[in-house]
């Protein structure tokens, strides 16, 4: 299912769902089509997108477009410098 007709049939809501395909431009992965699972409560939203299967996402129809904006260095490592002079 394309994105838009989940935006019409969930309109202003949270939404789990299954990526099925996607494309990737420059850092950005673009959800092509999905399937929807279930509507999530904002009480459960925070729950749920930490809790999220592989493959599996939840996204606000409010969104025109589906987009994950992807990190490449998602770890950044701080030194801290222990020498004292």
């Amino acid at each position: 299912m394309k994105w838009k007709e989940v935006r019409e049939l969930f309109p202003d809501q949270f939404v789990l769902v299954n990526i099925i395909h996607y494309h990737e431009e420059d850092n950005k992965k673009i959800v092509d089509e999905v399937a929807p699972i279930r509507t999530v409560s904002e009480q459960d939203v925070n729950k749920e997108f930490f809790q999220v299967e592989p493959g599996h996402f939840v996204y606000h129809t409010s969104n025109q477009d589906f987009v994950i904006h992807l990190r490449k260095d998602p770890l950044m490592r701080v030194r801290r410098n222990t020498d004292e002079n």
